[in-house]
């Protein structure tokens, strides 16, 4: 799992193709060539994950990485493990985004997230929590996610969870500061 990071400033050069390289040090690899994660700004892609030595390190490097020089990306490689050169690119858009902003329905897609919504419940250790989360968030756009966990008796780091689940189905987005309901998921909170 990519464990750290990449600041928004960073993922918009990855965008704009002017950052092509991340250096992170780990005990052994934590992303695989050709793996994704999804991020602000789209699809990330690993195009090589490849250990390097620091004296292997180039300005090239560096300005590929988005570092002033050599010296400031070397400044920022301290601590342990093997030093890793990870290739990054913009696969594509995050998949998530078209979706949530569906504000139409077919009896196929309620059906769908429905049986969804129906399998979390069912395999969450509190009992049924969709609706309820829905309905909070529907209620209180805006609001922290500490302070919706508490309205419900629950830790906030259990309730987010549970929140970027309901954002996989594209029912929910974040704000800056709390959430709110996609188009998508009014439009599912309408049908029901």
């Amino acid at each position: 799992m990519w464990r750290v990071l990449i600041r928004r400033p960073v993922l918009e050069a990855v965008a704009a193709g002017t950052v092509t390289l991340a250096f992170r040090r780990w005990d052994r690899p934590r992303v695989r060539v050709g793996g994704t994660r999804r991020t602000p700004v789209g699809v990330l892609e690993f195009a090589s994950v490849d250990p390097v030595d620091e004296a292997e390190l180039t300005p090239e490097d560096a300005r590929a990485a988005g570092f002033a020089d050599l010296a400031a990306l070397l400044a920022a490689q301290r601590g342990d493990g093997t030093l890793y050169r990870v290739g990054l690119r913009l696969a594509g858009p995050d998949p998530r985004v078209a979706l949530r902003a569906q504000r139409r329905l077919s009896a196929a897609d309620r059906a769908g997230l429905d049986a969804r919504l129906a399998r979390l419940d069912r395999a969450s250790p509190r009992g049924p929590w969709t609706a309820a989360v829905l309905e909070l968030i529907a209620q209180n756009p805006g609001v922290r996610a500490p302070d919706l966990a508490a309205r419900m008796g629950r830790d906030t780091p259990s309730f987010k969870r549970d929140v970027r689940k309901l954002k996989e189905l594209g029912l929910t987005e974040s704000l800056e500061v709390g959430y709110r309901l996609s188009p998508r998921g009014r439009a599912y909170r309408r049908a029901r």
